[in-house]
């Protein structure tokens, strides 16, 4: 039991019983349960790939959309999107399709 008591005297001596628990809460609280800093990191870390997520494809919608809108408006345009995507062509036109291996 003395070693304990001189363990005690020598290293713990100086803390009081309140900054124990409050170290004590304070400890618990960031390392454990939902809201503890590892968890927040991990969802700051997930908002921000999805915030990056949302960026991407607000720019996707806007190409898209630019697209879409030349489609409607420009026939040449409705030409070429044809004849890239579909391989159509012109009666008098012939048309070679190259695949590589």
């Amino acid at each position: 039991m003395s070693r304990i008591k001189d363990f005690y005297n020598k290293y713990l001596s100086w803390i009081n019983i309140y900054w124990l628990v409050t170290i004590v809460f304070l400890a618990l609280t960031f390392t454990t349960g939902d809201s503890s800093l590892y968890q927040r990191y991990m969802y700051d870390e997930k908002i921000r790939s999805l915030e990056k997520e949302i960026k991407h494809y607000k720019e996707e919608i806007e190409i898209n959309t630019k697209k879409l809108n030349d489609l409607h408006t420009d026939k040449e345009g409705l030409e070429r999107f044809a004849r890239e995507e579909y391989f159509m062509k012109k009666p008098d036109e012939d048309v070679y399709i190259i695949k590589n291996k």
